[in-house]
Formats: C-alpha cells, structure tokens, sequence
C-alpha cells in the first residue's frame, strides 16, 4: 500500500517536474536566447537546428536562471541545493523521517529553472529526491518504524527516477543499489517495484510510453572482434566516469571554499556554462537531444572536434552548474558523456577499421 501511494506521487511529481523544466526552457532558451534545445524521440524528436541567433543572451540567461534558483533554495531550503543524491541517500541512513516537504517543493522549482535556462544538469536526480520527501512524509504521519521509513525513502529515490527516465525496473533496482558502497538492500526492491511500476503508468499517462530514445533495432551483431572495440568503449568509459566524478566533487570543494555569498556561487557557475556555449552549445540543458543526435548517421554530420571535446565539456559544465551549488540532478549528464565516449570511439577509428561497423548506435 506504501508503494502504491509513493508510486502516486512519484508519478504525479515526475509530471509537473517535466513541464515545469519544458516551460522554463522555452522561456529563457528559445524566447529569450533564440535556440532551441534538440529533443530525443519520446519529446518529439527536434533535431538541432541552427545556433542561438543571440548567442551573447546565453550567459545572461544561464546566469540569472541559476541566481532564481538560488536564491529560491538558500532563503526556503538550503537543503535543496546540489544534485541531491547524497542528501537522499543520507536521510535513507541517518534520518529518513526528517525530510522537509518544503525542500521537494524547493528542488522542483529551482532545478526546473537551473536547467531550463540551461544549466547542465539531470532530471532524475531532483525527481528522486521529490518522491523521497514525500517518502519521508509518510514515514512521518504514517509514525514508521526506522526500518520501514529507511524503506519508505529509499522506495521514493528509485519511484521517481524510474518514472521520469521511463525505466521502472532499472528505477526499482537503482532504490535498493544506490544506497551502499558494496551492498543491495533487499527489503526495497519489491516495494520499490510496486512504486516505480506505478509511478510510471501514470507518467506515460500524461506524457506517453514511448521509449527515450526510440527503437533502434536494424543493428545486427555479425563480427565478434566488434567486441575489443565494445571493451575499448569500456575502459575509455570507467575513465572519464573517474574523470567525472573527481571533476565535479573538486569543483564542488572549490566553490564551497570560495569566500562568497552561496546564493552568488550558482549565478557565477551559470555564467561560465553560457559562455562555454556560446562555442559549445550542445553542453546546455540535459543533452539528452543530442544522445539522439548519435545514434545514427546523423553522428557524422556532427564536427570531430564537438564529438571528442564534448565528455569533457560536460563535465565542466555540470561541475559549475551543480557543483557551485545550482540545483540538478547529475545522472543525466552521465549518460550524456558517456553516449560520446562511444562516440568518439566510433567516430575515431570506423574509417579504419571499417568492421567496426558502420552504425555508430551500439557505441
């Protein structure tokens, strides 16, 4: 019955998140810096068009997105800042009934305009952390038991990512995984099923079924060396996952040694983002458009140098947009630097080694 209800919420909050981030970005991106973000097919499939005609509004744009969210977070929720994974993860362990509900009303709002106006940063994140408040408020109505709230939470963490990311039984198992270092916890899988299950019914309800980035099943696995270069994208892969991960928590640690006010911090990071987009606009918003500008042939109409530099743009640019305290989720960017490590693989040597193959998709 817990599952059921969080998986309600999960759903229903997944909802006004994603519109709530679609608005923002139409707002500050396409009206106000005249570009528009490509999309991956299950968002209608917009294939990137040309530059932003004003591209000297982006750092504007980015910059005063952030400084809103900002200041939205550190005057209400000063909880609510950063990608929020580990404020979740931590509630699960240490005070899964202490949750604010006013901090997930914070997080939807101050990550819908972090991103919107183009900051760097995931969705999943922040919808987890929405469905683990309400987790924590039930725990707390509710008088759970610690065992049961732990759950409770850690059931909201994966409802709400599996329902945004239209994968609820990755959602479900990412619950009982994320938790621990070198552990699974059990109890939340199956309550974590029943939640993700539902939160995504009722997503797709409003939103559609369709998978994210549409089907792409004309590859055929013929020549079995293809799997050294499989295994090269996985070693290039593991590396810049470390490069990622270093990156953004010393970012983070430098914009938390920096002697200024917090709210300012976002603002600055916002700043930065948008001029790196004026050169580089694909770091801007989720990049989930530009995963589906990949998979495909579409890969070679993208310049060399975007496809190599790209990983490492991104990482920058989620480290000043969610490190420096902006609020966002950074699973997203994740899978935006590692769909061009494939990439770059690809791109790199198909011409040869043309046995690779010539669809860049599986890469």
């Amino acid at each position: 019955m817990l599952g059921i209800a969080i998986g309600i919420i999960a759903g229903c909050g997944a909802i006004v998140f994603y519109e709530a981030l679609q608005a923002a970005s139409a707002l500050f991106l396409h009206v106000l810096a005249g570009y528009r973000l490509p999309t991956p097919f299950s968002e209608g499939d917009v294939p990137p068009g040309a530059g932003p005609s004003r591209p000297w509004a982006l750092p504007l744009v980015a910059g005063a997105g952030a400084l809103l969210g900002a200041i939205l977070v550190y005057r209400v929720a000063p909880e609510a800042e950063g990608h929020g994974t580990d404020a979740a993860i931590s509630a699960v362990h240490h005070n899964p009934r202490g949750v604010r509900f006013r901090a997930v009303l914070v997080k939807l709002v101050a990550s819908a305009l972090t991103i919107g106006s183009g900051g760097s940063g995931g969705r999943e994140g922040p919808t987890g952390q929405i469905s683990a408040g309400f987790g924590s408020l039930l725990a707390r109505v509710l008088e759970l038991d610690p065992a049961d709230a732990r759950v409770a939470v850690a059931t909201g963490i994966g409802s709400g990512i599996g329902s945004i990311f239209g994968a609820p039984l990755g959602g479900a198992v990412l619950a009982a995984e994320i938790l621990y270092r070198d552990d699974f916890d059990p109890a939340a899988l199956l309550p974590s099923f029943v939640a993700s299950g539902v939160g995504y019914v009722i997503f797709g309800a409003v939103e559609g079924y369709a998978p994210l980035f549409g089907s792409h099943g004309g590859y055929e696995f013929t020549n079995p060396a293809r799997l050294i270069w499989f295994a090269v994208v996985g070693v290039a892969g593991g590396l810049v996952a470390l490069a990622y991960a270093k990156g953004f928590y010393g970012l983070q640690g430098a914009f938390q040694r920096w002697a200024l006010p917090k709210w300012a911090k976002p603002a600055i990071g916002g700043v930065l983002v948008g001029l790196i987009a004026i050169a580089v606009p694909e770091v801007l918003g989720t990049g989930y458009g530009w995963i589906q500008h990949a998979l495909g042939p579409t890969l070679l109409s993208m310049p060399l140098w975007i496809v190599l530099i790209l990983p490492f743009a991104r990482i920058l640019a989620t480290g000043l947009s969610i490190g420096s305290g902006g609020s966002g989720g950074i699973f997203g960017p994740g899978m935006v630097i590692g769909a061009f490590v494939g990439a770059a693989v690809w791109r790199l040597f198909e011409p040869a080694f043309p046995w690779m193959g010539h669809d860049p998709t599986p890469y």
